[in-house]
Parts: structure tokens; sequence; C-alpha cells
């Protein structure tokens, strides 16, 4: 339900700011969350307001949980190397006035942050820019490194484990509900071919080789905040963080951040590997993340990118399989074009493998 303006400054008042609020208005471009500029009677664009999409996550309650252990940790660490403005470091996030981390009006879920001034994102991928995103992952997760395992819950369960996806595919291939899988039988044949290859992860996590993190789980660059000179402040859009393996998030931003077509690009020709993007993005993560890696996660970093691009492939075919019940669709086959575009770029991602594997023998 749509809110009113009124209806807005009165939740953001349930919260303990101390300004006298007189606006929220619509803000950014988040697919989502609906989010909001909220402005104090001084003219201030101080507070960003959001309604949780509750239909994704789930469970609330756990998801600011996260957020709270999160920021409070890096905070302190700030704090700790005697870092100045650091509000503008850190996302900054205000209980409600009876010290709930989140209010529900019976309908939906809301928080409220403190609005980073001068700050800017980008939405390009430049090898520059990263070079930067990989800086600022790695900061990322050093510095959440000594959070202990099972202090943070699953925002989204088995978000990235590969052997559930794949028994979501298999479940969609038996059901053949959209009466689709005898016209793409090479496709599901080609999964099942690397699907033992490409559950790696949670083997080794089960003979104890392979260790839980805390990860981002959205490493785009559009998730950094710079200030106008470029300069990194902070990682923003918290809402995956949660317990993982480091391949998630550097595969994630290989996936799409390295890739020379459109996710969705109907022109395979266009779609390939761009390995100076990986590069780049892999020296500035090793940069501030190397202190806490072990031998066997360095090594298994490009791994992650054909795993994540793998794993996103499984998941398109999956919906289309379905009839598209997941992912927004805007023409019939665009589950199947995604598909094979994601395909291509693991493709690719394979054939520069031995390329890639080879570029992290540096820091073995």
């Amino acid at each position: 339900m749509k809110k009113t303006t009124q209806q807005l400054i009165t939740i953001a008042n349930t919260f303990a700011i101390n300004d006298k609020i007189v606006s929220a208005e619509p803000f950014g471009n988040g697919h989502i969350n609906d989010t909001y500029k909220v402005t104090t009677d001084k003219g201030e664009d101080k507070y960003i307001l959001q309604r949780i999409n509750h239909q994704i996550f789930t469970d609330v309650d756990t998801l600011q949980k996260n957020i709270h252990i999160v920021t409070t940790h890096i905070r302190k660490k700030l704090e700790e190397q005697n870092a100045t403005a650091i509000d503008r470091k850190v996302l900054t996030f205000f209980p409600t006035k009876d010290g709930q981390l989140y209010f529900h009006d019976n309908d939906s879920y809301w928080r409220i942050c403190l609005l980073i001034p001068e700050s800017k994102s980008y939405e390009e991928v430049t090898p520059e820019l990263s070079y930067e995103a990989g800086r600022a992952f790695g900061d990322f997760q050093s510095m959440l490194a000594d959070i202990p395992e099972g202090m943070l819950g699953d925002t989204i369960p088995n978000f990235h484990n590969m052997e559930f996806r794949l028994q979501q595919f298999r479940d969609a291939v038996h059901a053949d509900s959209a009466g689709r899988v005898a016209t793409i039988k090479p496709l599901i044949e080609a999964i099942e071919q690397r699907a033992k290859a490409m559950c790696i992860q949670e083997e080794l996590y089960r003979e104890g080789k392979l260790k839980k993190r805390v990860n981002h789980c959205d490493t785009k660059v559009n998730n950094i905040l710079f200030d106008k000179s470029g300069k990194v402040l902070c990682v923003i859009d918290l809402d995956t963080v949660m317990p993982g393996f480091v391949l998630s998030d550097i595969g994630d931003f290989i996936r799409t951040g390295a890739n020379t077509g459109a996710e969705d690009d109907t022109n395979l020709d266009n779609v390939g590997v761009n390995i100076p993007i990986f590069e780049a993005y892999t020296r500035g993560y090793m940069e501030t993340a190397q202190s806490f890696l072990t031998p066997l996660e360095i090594s298994l970093l490009p791994y992650g990118g054909r795993l994540l691009t793998y794993m996103q492939t499984v998941r398109f075919l999956t919906d289309y399989i379905n009839g598209d019940t997941y992912y927004k669709i805007h023409y019939p086959e665009h589950n199947l074009v995604r598909t094979q575009a994601q395909f291509k770029l693991l493709q690719s991602l394979e054939e520069h493998a031995e390329q890639m594997d080879g570029f992290m023998q540096q820091w073995l």
C-alpha cells in the first residue's frame, strides 16, 4: 500500500532521531526496497527511510540483527583505527524509540539510517573502479573476519548453495510444469556435465578445509559509495550480508562486472570475460583481504567466478523450466536468453581458467 507523505513522516518519527521531519520523497532506483529521502525542518536531507521488501527478506528480525552486528563491528574497528568522519565510512542505523531495530506498522517493515552527504555511486565498470571496488569489499570482509561463526544468520537461506540450486533445477526438470524440457535438452546436459565440479565448496566445507566467513553477497560497483574526489567511503546495501564462502563475493563481481556483454545479451558474440577487469578487482581485493585468506581460498578465487556464473545459469534455466515464476521477464523467452548469455560467459571463463588461476600465483 502506497504511503502518503504524512504517513511517511509519522513512520520516520517512530525512530530515535533528534530532528523534526517535514518531508519524505522517493529516492534512488533500487529494485527491492522502497527508499525515501527524509528532510528535516532545517532543510537538511539527513536520513534514508526504507520499506523492507519482506516478500524477499522474509526473516526481517535476522536481517536487521545482521546489519546491526556488522555496522556496529565496523564502527568499532574504525574507532580503534582513530578514523575520522566515521559516519561517512559506515552506515548508521537508528532504533525505534522503544529500542527495536525496525518498525512494523501492521503492513510493512521499516528502518532508517543517516544519509551520507556529498557521496556518489557508479554504474559503469572500469579497471580503475574495479580496483577500488576490490579494495573496498576486501576491506569490508577483513574488518568482519573476526566475527565468530554462528553470530550472523542466513538472510536468504541457501542463497549461494550450489547443491541446493541443483536440487531445485532437477526438481524443475522432473516436473516440467511448463512443458519446456524437450526443447532445451542440450543446456540441461551441459549443466549436469559440470554439476560435480561445481559443488566443490560445499564438499570442502564438510571436510573442514573451507570455512564460512561474513560475505556481502552482492558485490557490485554501485554498492559502494565514493566521495566527490572518487575515494571510497563505504560499502552499502547490506541486506544480503550473511555467512558464506569468499568465492561468492569475488565470483559475483567477476560474473557481473567482468562480463563484456549484458546479462541478457541476445548477441552472444558480445559476451565474454574481461580479463583486465578481473585482474584489477583481484589486485585491489588481495591488497586488503590477503591477511585473513588461506592459500586454498586464494587459489580458488577465480573458480568463484565460474561457480557464480554457473549458478546463475542454473537459476535462470530453472525459472524458465518452471514457467517464469521468479524473475521478472520482459518477453516470453527472456529467461532462456539470460541462460544462454550466462552459459556463454561460463564458457569464456572456462577458456581463460588457466590464465586466471595463474594470476593468483603471485599471492601463493
